[in-house]
Formats: C-alpha cells, sequence, structure tokens
C-alpha cells in the first residue's frame, strides 16, 4: 500500500499548497528562460522543498513544457506535461539525469567528490542534468567546501537543488551562491484543503471536524498530516468520526485545556490537580498532552500581543474559542505567560526522558500557578 503522501504528491505547481510566493517565482524564471545554476530551499520539515524540487526539475527538462492561463489575472503560468518520456521518468522515479542524494546519509568528502565528477558528465537523455541534495546542512564541513569549488564554477548542463530544514547551518559560502527560497509552515486551513482532497481521493468520509483535528495537530506540516491521516485511514468505518481519531491518536480536546488554564489563571492548584488526575488516569499520551498544553498557550500569547493574529480559518479555533481566549489573556501579564511557556518548554525535555513524566508535568502546573 503506497502511503498517501506519496501517492498524492503534487505533479503540477497548481497543485502546491501554501507556497505560491515561491511557485509565482520559478514560474517566472521557467517562462523567461532564466533559471539559475543553484537552489537553496530552507524551512520547516513536511512543507514542500523537496516536492517542489521535484517539480523544478521536471519543469526545467520537461519536452513539452505548457504555457497556461490561470485565474483572474490570466497570468502565463508554465507547467510540466507529465506526458512525456522525462516527465514519466521524474514521475516514476527512475531519471537518470536527476540525481538526488540524502546528505545525511552521505555527508562526507568522498559522496561530494563523486557528485563532482558525476556532474562533469552530460546528461544521458535530458537538457540538464539536476542534483537534488536533502538535508544540505549535515554534509560535513570538507564536504561543503569541496561542493563549493563546484557551485563557484558548476558545469553548464548541472543545476543544484539544495534543500534543509537548518538554514543557520548551512556554509555561508554556499548560501551565497544560491537562490534562497524560504518555505513557511502551512496553517490549518490549507493543511484541512488538501487532507479533504486526499479523502476524496481514497474514497473515505471523514468529517470535517475530523480533519481540523488532524489539520491542527500537523504542526504545519502537509507530510505530518498526511501521515496522520494515514493511521486514521486504518479505522476503515464508514465514517470517520472526531471522537475516533482523538482515540487513536491520543489527542486532547481543546475544552479541557481550556479548563485547565482557566484553573491556573484563576491559582485554584486544587482545580488543576483535579484535572490533571481524571485525564492522565485515562491514558491519555502526557506528551502529547504537555504539547497541547503549550500550543493552546501559544495562541493565548498572540492574542495578548494582538487579537486580530488568530482567526478561525488560519489557527483552527472555533469563533467561539477564540472569545474565550481573548477574555483568558485579559487574567495575565504578558511577562507572567512567557514565564509560563519557558517553564513547560523546560517540562516537555523532562518528560521526554523520566521514567515517570507525570511528575514534571505536575511541578510545572504547580509552579504555573505560583507565576500567575
Amino acid at each position: 500500500m503506497v502511503v498517501i503522501y506519496r501517492k498524492y504528491r503534487p505533479k503540477t505547481f497548481s497543485e502546491i499548497v501554501g507556497q505560491e510566493h515561491i511557485i509565482k517565482i520559478l514560474q517566472n524564471q521557467l517562462l523567461s528562460n532564466q533559471v539559475s545554476h543553484a537552489y537553496l530551499f530552507y524551512g520547516p520539515r513536511g512543507t514542500g522543498k523537496t516536492t517542489v524540487g521535484r517539480l523544478l526539475a521536471k519543469a526545467i527538462n520537461c519536452q513539452n513544457s505548457q504555457k497556461i492561463k490561470i485565474g483572474a489575472e490570466k497570468r502565463p503560468q508554465i507547467e510540466p506535461c507529465n506526458q512525456c518520456s522525462s516527465c514519466q521518468q521524474i514521475n516514476q522515479q527512475r531519471s537518470i539525469d536527476l540525481i538526488e542524494i540524502d546528505a545525511a546519509s552521505n555527508r562526507g568528502i568522498e559522496e561530494i567528490r563523486n557528485l563532482r565528477e558525476g556532474a562533469k558528465i552530460v546528461p544521458t537523455m535530458s537538457k540538464y542534468k539536476i542534483y537534488i541534495l536533502d538535508e544540505a546542512h549535515q554534509l560535513t564541513s570538507e564536504a561543503s567546501n569541496a561542493l563549493l569549488k563546484t557551485l563557484e564554477e558548476p558545469p553548464k548542463h548541472v543545476i543544484f537543488i539544495l534543500c534543509t530544514t537548518e538554514f543557520s547551518k548551512v556554509l555561508p559560502t554556499i548560501a551565497s551562491r544560491c537562490q534562497k527560497f524560504n518555505f513557511k509552515k502551512l496553517n490549518v486551513g490549507q493543511i484541512e484543503q488538501k487532507l479533504k482532497k486526499d479523502a476524496e481521493g481514497e474514497k473515505i468520509k471523514i468529517e470535517n471536524e475530523t480533519l481540523n483535528l488532524i489539520a491542527k495537530a500537523s504542526g504545519g506540516s502537509i507530510r505530518d498530516a498526511e501521515g496522520l491521516l494515514d493511521k486514521v485511514i486504518t479505522l476503515q468505518d464508514k465514517i470517520i468520526t472526531k471522537e475516533e481519531v482523538e482515540e487513536i491518536l491520543g489527542f486532547v480536546e481543546t475544552k479541557i485545556i481550556s479548563e485547565l488554564i482557566d484553573a491556573i489563571l484563576s491559582k485554584n492548584q486544587k482545580k488543576c490537580f483535579a484535572i490533571l488526575e481524571t485525564n492522565l488516569e485515562q491514558d491519555i499520551d502526557i506528551g502529547q498532552f504537555t504539547k497541547s498544553i503549550l500550543e493552546y498557550l501559544r495562541n493565548l500569547l498572540l492574542i495578548k500581543i494582538d487579537h486580530t493574529l488568530l482567526s478561525p480559518e488560519t489557527s483552527g479555533f472555533t469563533k467561539e474559542e477564540i472569545e474565550i481566549l481573548k477574555k483568558q489573556s485579559e487574567k495575565i501579564e504578558k511577562e507572567k505567560l512567557e514565564k509560563i511557556i519557558e517553564k513547560l518548554l523546560e517540562t516537555q525535555n523532562l518528560i521526554r526522558w523520566s521514567d515517570n513524566p507525570r511528575i514534571p508535568l505536575e511541578i510545572a502546573i504547580a509552579k504555573s500557578v505560583a507565576i500567575v
């Protein structure tokens, strides 16, 4: 069985979700034949860096790239045809002129020397030989310097696409020789729409609230969201409900977190521990529970800074939940809220390594009450 994120990976630029600013620039470069010799795609995991890299490679070598008109502006846009032999070979992951290298496991000087030697050889069937180097920040310093020499004087038939989740760890001299594109996390609404299309493709019925729940839990990563959907599909029910997903994925309802925050803001330690007792006894994953508290507090901080920063479309909260957040934000000073968030961030690491993860969380909640 093919996993969802592979099965429904975008095959055209128009199918990319949430990175429109990048797609527009790349399409304009393709239309004007001003493609760079090296790109650096950076941003959080699961936001489409490698997928866009493959699409760019496909469009560059497409034997029949199509110019089409889409939208009210009727702006010409270019797309790979997905019909020619080059496109089909890339779609089937058997193109000998598109070389993908995982720098996490091929990070040494010898691997990059082999890359440099291979880059000298002209492409077999395509106009360009294209290298996609994933997790490029994991290259050793020696390997990075070896790659730099090739980037400084690249063969005319070669294009490099470097992808990384940690831009700060990429050698500055390498970054300076690439066109840089910052991939952003997707918002809840964007992820929800993609999941809806995936579910339709799989011919399964899933409640909108359930899709929203999965989207919120993905942390802005479309790949993580589709991975969660894969897990949920194993339920094989006629209609997959929110309650089932909460149970199988160990999610915590916003209502429970909201009640806990109310108790903290009221300095009611007894009620805080009663809420913890009730919910932690139900085999809720403590790590996930803490993550949910932190996500809630982050949104509370956003509301505190500017109440317009949260909307039902981007946050995944309902209008009613946002109103509750606004009222809660009025009960605590910004500096105190930041201290509580810092305390729970420290607690996350303690929970990860503790034999009894419940204890660090209980201590953190007690200290949060004291901060207020």
